[in-house]
């Protein structure tokens, strides 16, 4: 599962058979979500996580949208 980024205590990866669109899951203490990335950002599935950490999540994938998109790209073709 490649991490992508790791900010605030919240792990940003992919699973090695993710599927379109395109998303990133989190983890945060032992939680998770699923964030899709493209064509625009939206929390898909929460499982636990807190609405702060998830704004935070969100914050970090708007900020960082087009290099999780390049990492996508170069992981899955």
């Amino acid at each position: 599962m490649p991490t992508v980024l790791f900010i605030f205590g919240i792990r940003f990866f992919f699973y090695p058979n993710d599927h379109e669109p395109i998303h990133i899951h989190i983890e945060y203490q032992g939680k998770s979500a699923k964030i899709r990335v493209s064509p625009s950002i939206e929390l898909i599935e929460n499982n636990g996580i807190k609405a702060p950490t998830i704004k935070k999540a969100i914050e970090t994938v708007e900020f960082y949208q087009n290099d999780i998109i390049a990492e996508w790209h170069k992981v899955f073709g």
